[in-house]
């Protein structure tokens, strides 16, 4: 579903260009979780970037469900953003201002929907992430868990095929945490809409929840369980 093959990516110039991806490979299918954890500062988000299109690579190629990209400036690949990927942060980024449905139906606006079919998909999402009675709730009316699960229906209403999740738990008491873990597993499993995630996180918790796990290191990604990437961590 994501063929990720031999991505690079430099940063600065001359003696100050710090080489972060150095021919990074790796493979997602279909209604997997994937979680990627490696020392800070080895390149986990820029990874994530990448393939969500809001940087380019200096080598390599993407291929999602069809689609190639990789090097293609972020303004080539508007669709990859649009339709191929949703994004789940550590930090919520809900307007304040709006209510639950408005939240996920103004991403969809702003993708191209219709606002009759925003509205509609919002609902749906909102419903499959066990937020249906919180529809007409703003931000500060809810948990924090409930506010992650508004983004999660923001990610997902748009049939996208793969979440990008970058900590997607860190801001989240344990037991909210525990309850976002058993959401994404039930999405990565729908019988109707399965999708894949790939999930940063720093938590082996998390990790060990994963269908798989891979470490970041030195630019380059391993396939690895959690003892070992845990101990090079620790080692860092």
């Amino acid at each position: 579903m994501l063929e990720v093959t031999n991505l690079t990516k430099a940063f600065g110039s001359g003696s100050n260009k710090l080489q972060v991806l150095k021919g990074v490979d790796m493979t997602i299918t279909k209604g997997e979780m994937v979680a990627l954890m490696g020392p800070s500062g080895c390149g986990k988000s820029t990874l994530l970037n990448i393939i969500g299109g809001l940087l380019s690579a200096d080598s390599g190629e993407i291929d999602l469900e069809g689609r190639s990209y990789g090097r293609q400036k972020p303004s080539d690949v508007v669709d990859i953003r649009r339709k191929g990927v949703g994004w789940i942060f550590q930090d919520f980024h809900l307007v304040p201002s709006l209510s639950a449905k408005d939240n996920v139906a103004m991403a969809l606006e702003l993708c191209g929907y219709k606002s009759e079919e925003a509205e509609e998909r919002a609902v749906a999402a909102l419903n499959e992430v066990g937020l249906g009675d919180r529809t007409h709730h703003i931000p500060d009316q809810l948990s924090g868990g409930q506010q992650q699960r508004v983004a999660i229906a923001r990610a997902i209403a748009g049939k996208r095929s793969i979440l990008l999740a970058d900590e997607p738990t860190g801001n989240l008491d344990i037991a909210s945490g525990k309850e976002i873990m058993e959401l994404f597993k039930r999405l990565c499993k729908d019988e109707e809409n399965p999708i894949s995630i790939l999930m940063v996180t720093h938590d082996p918790d998390l990790a060990t929840q994963a269908d798989r796990m891979l470490l970041l290191r030195e630019g380059k990604t391993f396939a690895s369980d959690i003892r070992s990437a845990w101990g090079i961590e620790e080692e860092e």
